[in-house]
């Protein structure tokens, strides 16, 4: 075997999981110099920004960072003042633990550094966990957004309200959900077993109870590092807090919804679920990606969201 082939096998896994492990040693190499904001309510928020034009927030997922949204900082700054910031709990930030953390927290920390910042309407660019940040944000300050673009929002209790033919199957999904992933990993996080909980969740999504181990130790080590997120939130928060349906019908910000064909399986009924929900939604779905569709086509990805923003101006 080339000395490649383990790397790239370890990457399309990663890929495939939602997770990428991406290096930091280049971010600010290729960016302006790493920045902190306080927000209030004791929160510091550590970001970068780049470009001029209108506002453009990437919103990151879980075991992730800023760091995510390397590859698009130079590229989108062309056309926008871009922003990439790390919530709450994601390196390198450090702030205090506190109770009833959520996507719905992350949700307010978001609005608070827009006010903070003067940005005013902005266009927002979720992924995965911040997917269903952005989504908390166009359903309680809509007046802060001109258009995002959403892609995977992991809204997990939509399953138990899924319509139509699809309704038994997303009880089931929920509950499966419930049983294997959510339940395990309160229980690890609760015993302060933090690499339990990761594993359990790279387990399930791999449906391999080795796929953990068979992960280097140094791509372990690098996962580990934004893991803090789930530390607080599984122990002192909700992981997939609820958006009632009303709320949902009620969003009248425009919304791109970007799909991986091959990507979770829960995911994809929640997808077309919001698809139906959202008044002022339509979806793109690449066939051939999974979760990270954001790394796998990087320029179909942005120039899509870009078309998308361009008619909202």
């Amino acid at each position: 075997m080339k000395p490649v082939s383990l790397w790239n096998t370890l990457t399309r896994m990663l890929i495939l999981s939602g997770i990428l492990v991406l290096s930091t040693t280049g971010f600010s190499q290729n960016l302006a110099t790493d920045n902190t904001i306080d927000i209030g309510n004791g929160i510091t928020i550590h970001y970068v920004e780049k470009g001029s034009g209108p506002p453009l927030i990437l919103v990151h997922g879980s075991l992730s960072d800023y760091t995510y949204w390397l590859s698009q900082m130079t590229p989108l700054s062309r056309h926008y003042r871009v922003v990439a910031y790390s919530r709450r709990y994601n390196w390198p930030n450090s702030n205090p633990e506190r109770n009833g953390y959520s996507a719905e927290a992350d949700a307010e920390d978001l609005v608070s550094l827009i006010g903070t910042m003067h940005l005013g309407k902005v266009y927002l660019v979720g992924h995965s966990y911040g997917a269903l940040t952005s989504l908390f944000v166009a359903a309680r300050h809509p007046e802060l957004l001109k258009a995002i673009v959403l892609a995977e929002p992991p809204l997990v209790p939509l399953l138990k309200n899924l319509s139509g033919r699809d309704s038994e199957t997303g009880k089931e999904l929920y509950a499966d959900l419930q049983t294997r992933m959510v339940a395990p990993m309160v229980s690890a996080f609760s015993r302060g077993n933090t690499e339990a909980g990761v594993s359990t969740f790279i387990n399930f999504v791999f449906n391999d109870p080795q796929a953990w181990h068979n992960l280097s130790p140094a791509s372990r080590a690098e996962t580990l590092k934004d893991a803090h997120e789930w530390e607080v939130v599984l122990t002192r928060g909700t992981l997939f807090p609820e958006l009632a349906i009303a709320d949902l019908r009620a969003i009248q910000t425009p919304v791109l919804l970007m799909s991986g064909a091959k990507s979770y399986w829960f995911l994809g009924p929640i997808d077309s679920e919001l698809l139906e929900l959202l008044p002022n939604s339509r979806q793109i779905i690449f066939s051939n990606t999974g979760h990270q569709m954001w790394l796998q086509h990087p320029d179909e990805a942005r120039g899509y969201a870009e078309a998308f923003f361009d008619l909202y101006p």
